[in-house]
């Protein structure tokens, strides 16, 4: 069986992630309304949230600003991944994590630019449904959609209640997540290539 390149295997892997991230995203939005929360497993959890922020609903900077930062920011890497592949001097794995942070990145943008224009607004107790004429938003100032809630650890202590790990977020945050994690945990020499003139093999 011929092996696939990496640039096969880099596409694939961003195609999946996108699939998988938006298919997840269009059934919450258009199944759940806003708040509603579905227990899978006790440490589990399925809470629709809306963020207008980076991953895992951080907020610091404006809507529209930040839309733009991203699609300049996917472009670059977009860029980036491409030279890796054509190059040919890198390990696969350490192109797919860059495959991974790109599709992750590029799954909130369509979220941020298109969103706005083609779902109404979700409520608590009010499902969203797909429109073309009555978005509740501008291009580009779309909310992302957050799903993903693992409550591991929760404690109530003087009648307030805590959870060890509280974010909740996306498959697209999570293929950003795990691409960096891995970029730093397994390919760090790899990393040290990019800065050198002449990376060997």
């Amino acid at each position: 069986m011929k092996k696939l390149s990496s640039g096969t295997l880099a596409i694939i892997v961003i195609v999946l992630v996108i699939v998988i991230d938006q298919f997840s995203k269009i059934w919450v939005k258009t199944h759940m309304s806003l708040g509603e929360m579905i227990e899978i497993t006790s440490w589990f959890k399925i809470y629709f949230i809306e963020n207008n922020g980076m991953a895992f609903g951080m907020e610091v900077i404006g809507k529209l600003f930040l839309s733009i930062f991203r699609i300049i920011a996917v472009g670059g890497i977009a860029y980036f991944l491409y030279k890796l592949v054509k190059e040919n001097k890198y390990p696969k794995g350490f192109i797919v994590c860059f495959a991974l942070i790109w599709a992750g990145a590029f799954g909130n943008i369509i979220d941020s630019v298109f969103y706005g224009q083609f779902f109404t607004a979700s409520y608590p107790g009010t499902v969203s449904t797909f429109t073309t004429t009555d978005g509740y938003a501008d291009w580009l100032h779309g909310k992302v959609v957050d799903m993903l809630y693992f409550p591991l650890i929760e404690w109530t202590w003087s009648g307030e209640k805590y959870v060890f790990f509280s974010p909740v977020f996306n498959i697209a945050d999570s293929a950003i997540t795990v691409g960096i994690f891995i970029l730093l945990i397994g390919y760090f020499k790899s990393l040290g290539k990019l800065f050198e003139k002449n990376p060997k093999k």
